[in-house]
């Protein structure tokens, strides 16, 4: 940065401040100087997406963490699904992983200048994730074999919309049964077949463009 530069800032939760650069010094005591020209508050949106995304091997779980934040999610929950190759344990490798993927959802709003970063939680389990679905003003699970798309699916103005992303090759019976007994929608995005770290990206455009989010 040089003097006379602009900056936006904000604090992740909505705070935002319109800067340009003042002073600039270099060396081992750096220091950035700033004169704050605006600020305001950017309220969080009426109607919020919380991203469920089970666990992907390799890069693909942070790559879907980015691709979902660049969209919009305002949540993100890494779900420990039965057919996930990468298992996160409760141990320092767990913890290593969600701190990639927190690390990744700040680094991706700072790109694409939001002023809210979106919460990466705690792993759940299929247990788990049944409990967050009765919370939600609508819960979506992403099916490639449902019959309904979600272009199909009455959404909501207001409050929450969790949507359920499986791992690559779906999740199993007994998982849909869990998340459909707790009141969960299942619904497919087209004809073809998304990989699981794309498939929350194509999903949150469509809520975007059903709903106020966008506008």
């Amino acid at each position: 940065m040089r003097q006379g530069e602009r900056l936006i800032l904000t604090d992740g939760a909505g705070e935002v401040a319109e800067c340009v650069v003042d002073t600039v010094r270099t060396g081992r005591d750096a220091e950035l100087g700033l004169v704050v020209r605006e600020r305001w508050t950017e309220p969080s949106p009426a109607l919020r997406v919380t991203v469920v995304q089970a666990l992907i091997k390799g890069e693909r779980g942070e790559l879907a963490v980015e691709l979902a934040t660049e969209a919009g999610a305002d949540a993100i929950v890494p779900w420990r699904a039965a057919r996930s190759i990468a298992r996160w344990d409760d141990g320092p490798r767990g913890t290593k992983a969600l701190q990639r993927w927190r690390r990744t959802a700040q680094a991706a709003a700072k790109q694409s200048r939001r002023a809210w970063v979106p919460e990466v939680r705690e792993p759940v389990g299929i247990e788990g994730l049944a409990r967050l679905v009765p919370a939600a003003a609508r819960a979506l699970l992403l099916d490639g074999d449902a019959p309904d798309t979600v272009a199909d699916v009455e959404l909501p103005g207001e409050g929450e919309i969790l949507l359920v992303i499986g791992p690559e090759g779906g999740c199993d019976d007994a998982e849909r049964a869990r998340l459909s007994e707790a009141g969960a929608r299942r619904c497919r995005l087209g004809p073809t077949v998304l990989r699981a770290s794309t498939a929350a990206t194509v999903a949150l455009a469509a809520i975007g463009t059903r709903t106020s989010r966008w506008s």
